[in-house]
Formats: structure tokens, C-alpha cells, sequence
């Protein structure tokens, strides 16, 4: 649970389920996340080695994040919580606010 506890972990690695993503697209899929915490939480997974960070020596500078393998084994894990939740929003009569397209 350290590693994937974090408050926006989950999130961060459902969206990386389906390939690279630079910042600004996790930022745009997690809006609740102030930046500072967004990097912090992705700083946080990249020292537990589920992403990795590749940094482009371009001007402006570009980054991307990636799952490692060790990530990827997260991937069921994230997608058995996602059916999760859409089952507890049906239970409890609650319009399911997002959907899973899966891997």
C-alpha cells in the first residue's frame, strides 16, 4: 500500500496503463492535483521504480513517463480496482462517473 497508496498513485498509473504520457497530459487526466503534488507523487513512483521518467534535451524541455515492467505488474491490480468501483457505484445507485476501456 506505500507505493500505490498514494493519494493520486492509482490514477497516475491507470493513465500510464496505455503508454507514454508527458506531464502535462497526466496533469489533464488528474486536475485535482496541484503540480506540486503531481510531481511529487510522480518523483514518489519513479524512486519505487513503477515509472520511469525519460527527460528529451530539447528546448522547451520535453518529459514522459512510461510504466517500468515492475509497473506493468500494478496493471491488473488497477483494472480489478476499477471494476471494483463501477460495481460499488451500481450497488449504490450511482450514475458511474467515468468508464474503463481496459488494456
Amino acid at each position: 500500500m506505500d507505493v500505490i497508496g498514494g493519494k493520486y498513485n492509482a490514477l497516475i498509473v491507470y493513465e500510464l496503463i496505455n503508454g507514454t504520457r508527458r506531464y502535462h497530459e497526466i496533469q489533464k487526466a488528474v486536475p485535482q492535483a496541484t503540480p506540486r503534488m503531481l510531481s511529487k507523487q510522480l518523483k514518489e513512483l519513479e524512486e519505487d521504480e513503477i515509472i520511469i521518467r525519460t527527460l528529451y534535451p530539447v528546448v522547451p524541455p520535453k518529459t514522459e513517463y512510461s510504466l517500468t515492467e515492475f509497473g506493468q505488474s500494478l496493471v491488473p491490480i488497477v483494472e480489478a480496482l476499477c471494476s471494483w468501483g463501477e460495481h460499488y457505484f451500481e450497488v449504490a445507485g450511482v450514475p458511474i462517473p467515468c468508464t474503463y476501456t481496459g488494456s
